[in-house]
Parts: C-alpha cells; structure tokens; sequence
C-alpha cells in the first residue's frame, strides 16, 4: 500500500478572506497591467519619434550620425517596449482570469488565473537573470579594456 505525504493529501481551503485578497489582488494587477501597456505605447511612440523626427531634423536629415544614433536609441526602446508587453499580458490575463474564477466560482478560471501569474513572474525571473548576466559580461568586459590602456 502506498503511503501519501502530507502535502500530497494537503487541501488548500480558499474562504472568503482569501478571496477577497485575491479580488483586491487581481483589480491592482489590472490597473498594473493597464499602466504598464500605456507605458509600452509610449516607449513605441517615443522610440519611434527617436528614430525618425530626432534624426531628420537634429541633423540636417542627411548626417549618418544624427540618424544611425537616434534611431538605435529608438529601435533599443521599441525592442524593449516588445519584451515588456509579454509580461504585461500575463499579468492582464491573470486579473481577469481571477475576477471570472471569483465571480463565477469557476475552477478552470482560476486555474488559468494562476498559470498565468506564474508566467508573469517566470517572465520576469529570466529577464532579470539575463540582466543580471549583461551586466556581469559589461562588468567583466570593462576591467578587461582597463586593464590594457
């Protein structure tokens, strides 16, 4: 006979303070998410206007430099407006999967809800691992070009 472990026969119990957590949990992620997609556009925007009015009218319009700058710098806040919108959806689906789940009680919304938070946070956890990286590499890289000038 096999034996469970007491987490395996463990049963979480979600009474009505836990979901009003959760309510007031799942309305703040939206708001979030909300705020964080009208910052996405603005990056867009921003970058874009980098890329193309800054680099025309700054440098005459014709200065390879003016526009190789400006429209890296734009293409570089375009890119990471792209990289931050996928976190933002997951954490948009989270709070509306989780305002459904709660007011139809409905387990396959709730379940979504939670996948999608999980995604967020992963999402998150890898950028800032791979950030974490960069910086290590520029780090490394610095002392590297010190040390031979």
């Amino acid at each position: 006979m096999e034996q469970k472990s007491a987490f395996e026969s463990f049963e979480l119990e979600v009474n009505s303070e836990i979901k009003g957590f959760l309510k007031e949990t799942s309305k703040w992620a939206y708001f979030l998410s909300i705020l964080g997609f009208v910052g996405i556009g603005l990056m867009v925007l921003g970058g874009l206007w980098l890329s193309f009015y800054t680099g025309m009218n700054q440098f005459g319009g014709d200065t390879a430099y003016g526009l190789g700058y400006s429209t890296g710098v734009g293409l570089v806040y375009v890119l990471l407006a792209l990289i931050y919108f996928f976190p933002l959806l997951y954490l948009f689906k989270f709070a509306k999967n989780m305002k459904m789940a709660l007011s139809s009680e409905n387990n396959d919304n709730f379940k979504s809800a939670f996948l999608n938070l999980k995604s967020h946070y992963k999402f998150i956890g890898i950028f800032t691992i791979a950030i974490i990286g960069l910086y290590i590499l520029i780090l490394f890289g610095a002392v590297l070009g010190a040390s031979f000038f």
